[in-house]
């Protein structure tokens, strides 16, 4: 959610924003609704100004012994056109809020116009593995603990079924990823897997992409998209010392999302699914240290790819490929050697205060004075199954089997998998 004042003061900036990232707002909507608030206030408050001057008035005749009827019956008047006024305040309050839900982040600066094509490459690191024999996509080196068509009979199409060692894998990437971000300062959180709408709202996948998100219409929660919903939704209508930030969380969920196999491409093995698992990293932070949190983040999740010598790219995206709540993201990509492409693993996102206003989560500043909106961001740390991909893809070997690299191998008990 954007600032009043922003819309007030400079709607043509919140006009570009939408424009940039491809929604659809009614600016002059809302622009005539608020003024049309803004006179009814004023009306209001100069009736309420002349309720309190006839109520005065009642009370030094009432106290001299004198007639007040013609003052109480003015009162009155003024009283049910007060009510008609504040009821229109209320339905034009309802209004604005809606309109307001449908305009999207301002992205920063620094972020290019544009769309995928216009992302930015900032680094690549690693070598791409080169080999001796034709490498293999994964759906073939783990055709024997990788059953989609099992998961299909069991849940329909695009679920993940995992067996033997590739089940052992997940979960041993999981408690690693757990255990590395605690060792680097974050608090691990466990959270619900399911969210009610206003915690939904307030992470901005509500309204927006209601349709591509599981619901439990019986009892009105949400399978949760990401883990950033459950876990940023832990401070909501919250106010926080400034002393307490930053306050950085990191916690597994699984991930439910319709939308998986609608793009027509990509589709194959497990590439895109309706459910998937990660580890989800979460920073509330003070307004002035948000940039640096932004790349501090991003550093910690590359850091844990050059542990386990995945090769990647780090891309800073282009407006048309933000978040609707984003005002800056990097998104991480590794590289798959089966398929001889790029895959995305994580986006680190910094969304400024606009999750924050949304969700009222603010804090109180040490030195003083009115409390402000904290600044959220997340990132995924990392994200799984792409995560197995690369693993498997660029590990394998001419026999078929799967090298491990050190940092998993320890855990697994093997450095090599078949």
């Amino acid at each position: 959610m954007l600032d009043r004042k922003l819309l007030r003061k400079d709607p043509q900036i919140v006009v570009e924003a939408a424009r940039a990232k491809n929604e659809k707002i009614d600016m002059e909507q809302w622009l005539e609704a608020d003024a049309n608030r803004r006179a009814l206030m004023l009306e209001i408050e100069e009736l309420r100004k002349q309720r309190n001057q006839l109520s005065k008035a009642v009370s030094i005749k009432r106290r001299a012994g004198e007639n007040a009827d013609e003052e109480m019956n003015k009162s009155r008047e003024i009283g049910t056109k007060l009510g008609a006024l504040e009821s229109r305040v209320t339905e034009i309050d309802s209004l604005l809020a809606s309109i307001e839900m449908s305009f999207p982040n301002i992205p920063d600066p620094d972020v290019p116009v544009g769309g995928e094509k216009d992302n930015v490459i900032l680094k690549t690191r690693g070598k791409v593995p080169e080999f001796n024999f034709q490498p293999k996509p994964h759906w073939e080196l783990m055709e024997d603990v990788f059953q989609p068509e099992a998961a299909s009979r069991i849940a329909g199409s695009n679920f993940i079924l995992f067996r033997g060692w590739a089940a052992k894998l997940q979960r041993t990437l999981i408690s690693w990823m757990l255990d590395y971000h605690i060792e680097n300062g974050m608090e691990e959180v466990w959270a619900p897997f399911v969210a009610k709408p206003e915690s939904m709202t307030a992470t901005a996948q509500l309204p927006k992409m209601d349709d591509d998100m599981y619901k439990i219409g019986r009892d009105d929660l949400y399978l949760i998209p990401t883990g950033e919903v459950p876990i940023t939704n832990l401070y909501r209508d919250q106010l926080l010392e400034e002393t307490s930030l930053p306050v950085r969380l990191c916690g597994y969920t699984p991930c439910f999302r319709r939308e998986a196999g609608s793009y027509g491409k990509d589709n194959r093995g497990l590439n895109r699914v309706h459910q998937f698992e990660k580890v989800e990293m979460v920073r509330l932070e003070h307004p002035e240290r948000s940039e640096d949190a932004h790349l501090e983040l991003l550093d910690h999740a590359v850091a844990m790819l050059e542990l386990l010598g995945i090769p990647y790219r780090v891309l800073l995206l282009a407006s048309g490929d933000l978040s609707f709540a984003a005002a800056k993201c990097f998104d991480i990509e590794i590289w798959s050697a089966g398929q001889e492409k790029w895959l995305e693993v994580s986006s680190i996102s910094n969304f400024r205060d606009f999750q924050a206003r949304r969700g009222n989560m603010r804090f109180r500043p040490a030195g003083g004075g009115k409390p402000r909106y904290i600044h959220t961001l997340n990132g995924s740390g990392l994200a799984l199954p792409r995560l197995i991909i690369s693993l498997v893809e660029n590990g394998q070997q001419a026999d078929g089997s799967i090298k491990l690299p050190q940092v998993l191998a320890e855990r697994m008990g093997t450095e090599v998998i078949r």
